[in-house]
């Protein structure tokens, strides 16, 4: 097999890949080749034909599209070689990649691979809902893509599943095709967004209904309706198709295939407070850590971590022992990063962050062998960010693992 060689090799060509190639080349750093199994670079946003994008980072409001061929305008006059239709087939020790790509298959050595490779939504059969197996049932993602890069309208009257911003997002590429959504469902007694965008879908004449459960899709060939149930009994909504929407999981297949730790809570590789995965070789950012976070978010985190990354091709992050930063109360769904290596390389990430698998309030607390290394108070509800401070945890006399509690909810 052929090889080639560079010296930072970013999988997946989507905001955070973008940004982060991008603020290398700043940073000095040459040989930044970005691999991207699409035809064209840019991740979701390319999907993704409404606003806002960009207010953050690049100070201009734009619709997706617009902001994904921004970042990739930015990459290229940085001096990133952008390879598309490049797909990762498996991740080997010390930054060594296997490629599939129209010219032929070969392998890339890299000094430092960054995977970035997002998430995807959850599948009809990932959420258990159940029926008949009809034509024009669609996540989110693919219905973006068939609207606004296809220009095809799958269906007109579709149910909604779900409350998650992106949900509502599925509104909004319904109404730029002239489709009418017939209600949303959301198996809660409320929105997974926040409050202040619940009168959202009813500006649209969208309908929510909350208490769904044992959701059914109905129709032989075609959908014909859903059925729900709730406390006022059975109910059943026309409609000729389905979005499901929400309940992001890491685009982790490479991962599950590869030599690199996965951390069973999130989905995602296992990381250091540099974002290193379990072999320091590979770094990782976006929302490959966690599902799921804006553009924006992982625009900023991917920034970040390439400042990580330069500094630690001069002057290597070190740290062989690490210890574990773990959830240690169920009402905690998620703690990112998942290790602390024993390391003074400043640069280090200053904030955790948590997710909730139910609705908590309490003091946070991270435990230690008994110790409290810090608390603060929290209330929060699932799928909201949540954020501690990492440097109170960063002490080198530590060898028991840090423990997140919620006392006294």
């Amino acid at each position: 097999m052929n090889s080639q060689s560079c010296n930072i090799a970013i999988v997946g060509g989507g905001t955070a890949g973008l940004a982060l190639a991008t603020e290398l080349k700043r940073l000095g750093v040459e040989g930044v080749t970005v691999l991207e199994r699409e035809p064209e670079a840019g991740g979701v946003p390319r999907h993704c034909g409404h606003y806002p994008f960009g207010v953050r980072e690049l100070k201009r409001v734009l619709k997706g599209p617009d902001y994904a061929r921004a970042l990739v305008k930015n990459a290229r006059a940085a001096g990133v070689d952008i390879r598309t239709g490049a797909t990762v087939t498996q991740l080997h020790p010390n930054a060594r990649l296997s490629l599939n790509t129209p010219e032929g298959d070969y392998e890339l050595q890299a000094q430092r691979v960054v995977l970035c490779t997002g998430v995807r939504e959850s599948s009809r059969a990932q959420r258990f809902i159940g029926g008949q197996r009809p034509m024009g049932v669609l996540t989110t993602g693919a219905l973006q893509s068939m609207v606004f890069l296809n220009q095809k309208r799958p269906f007109r009257r579709p149910v909604i599943i779900g409350t998650e911003l992106v949900s509502f997002s599925a509104i909004m590429t319904c109404r730029h095709m002239g489709i009418r959504p017939q209600a949303m469902l959301e198996e809660n007694n409320r929105v997974t967004v926040r409050q202040i965008m619940r009168p959202f879908p009813a500006l649209k004449g969208v309908p929510i209904r909350f208490n769904a459960q044992n959701i059914r899709i109905l129709g032989d060939k075609t959908v014909e309706a859903v059925a729900y149930s709730d406390a006022a009994g059975q109910h059943r909504i026309e409609a000729d198709g389905v979005i499901i929407s929400g309940q992001f999981r890491p685009e982790s297949a490479l991962l599950h295939a590869s030599h690199l730790e996965v951390d069973p809570a999130t989905g995602g590789p296992s990381i250091d407070q540099y974002g290193r995965a379990s072999d320091a070789s590979y770094f990782c950012t976006g929302n490959l850590l966690r599902p799921v976070e804006t553009s924006s978010w992982c625009w900023h985190e991917a920034v970040e971590t390439a400042s990580r990354i330069a500094q630690d091709l001069t002057a290597p992050i070190g740290g062989t022992e690490s210890i574990a930063l773990c959830a240690a109360d169920p009402a905690i769904k998620f703690v990112v990063p998942q290790r602390l290596v024993k390391s003074e390389a400043p640069g280090a990430m200053t904030q955790m962050q948590l997710r909730l698998a139910q609705p908590a309030s309490g003091y946070l607390s991270a435990i230690s062998g008994g110790q409290t290394l810090w608390g603060g108070f929290l209330a929060s509800r699932p799928e909201r960010r949540v954020l501690a401070p990492l440097k109170p945890l960063l002490k080198p006399t530590l060898t028991a693992p840090v423990e997140m509690h919620i006392l006294g909810g």
